[in-house]
């Protein structure tokens, strides 16, 4: 059950990767693709569907961290409790500055909170490589050693690639070529390589932290179910507004 669960918790990280991953790759695109107001409007659509849906990866691995491996809160959140609380806030400002910026029409309205979307962004994608880089090292040692620095730009890039290519799908023709369905894919595949990357190296690490047997018996009865509903949304949203298919941009979403 334990190598279960690890399957589970790996395949939820590498997922957010994969999926939030263009979806803050878009938003640290905004000033360098987005030339205009009608630009930016365009690119923020073009993640809208997809951001909220992405999340959930999100809030099911913070759920599936706290009860498959409850030892790691102890050790996990003293040592990251600062980078935890300003990535928290930056994903709190990046999605405020998604809801907002429409809100009013005033140039300096809008550009305040694409503004905020792009710090959000950058943020979040940098604070993912410093976690990284503290569970390589075992939460053990300064967060802003120059691997840790390197790590989180390492991940800023990633993403902003790969935000580069989704647009390439969804806009074909705005970030430069258009993108197939198997180029998004494999850009997805390489966003998540560095969560499987540290997965695999810490996967001795995580099974010695694994809850007892019992809860997770309890824990696969109450939660497994639920797996095929978060897959099939995740399918139905892709399918819905792929392009050329019920995909036309609607700024009303952002």
């Amino acid at each position: 059950m334990e190598l279960i669960w690890f399957a589970v918790f790996a395949l939820l990280m590498a997922g957010y990767f994969a999926l939030e991953g263009f979806d803050l790759g878009v938003g640290l695109l905004l000033p360098v693709l987005g030339r205009s107001r009608d630009d930016r409007d365009r690119m923020v659509a073009a993640i809208a569907p997809y951001v909220l849906a992405n999340e959930v990866w999100l809030v099911a691995l913070g759920g599936t961290m706290f009860g498959v491996y409850p030892l790691l809160e102890g050790e996990v959140l003293p040592a990251l409790y600062p980078l935890v609380v300003a990535m928290l806030l930056a994903w709190i400002v990046r999605d405020a500055g998604l809801w907002f910026r429409r809100r009013i029409g005033g140039a300096r309205w809008r550009a305040f909170w694409d503004g905020l979307i792009v710090l959000g962004s950058l943020w979040l994608s940098f604070g993912w490589g410093l976690v990284l880089y503290a569970a390589a090292t075992g939460f053990d040692g300064p967060l802003m050693h120059p691997v840790g620095l390197l790590a989180g730009a390492a991940v800023t890039l990633l993403f902003a690639w790969h935000g580069r290519v989704f647009l390439g799908w969804r806009l074909p023709g705005f970030a430069g070529p258009a993108r197939s369905g198997r180029a998004l894919l494999a850009s997805g595949a390489v966003a998540a390589l560095p969560a499987l990357v540290l997965l695999g190296a810490g996967m001795t690490y995580l099974l010695e932290r694994s809850a007892p047997a019992a809860t997770l018996n309890v824990l696969s009865l109450m939660v497994l179910p639920f797996a095929p509903i978060m897959v099939g949304a995740q399918v139905w949203i892709w399918r819905t507004f792929r392009p050329g298919k019920g995909a036309d941009l609607n700024p009303s979403f952002f």
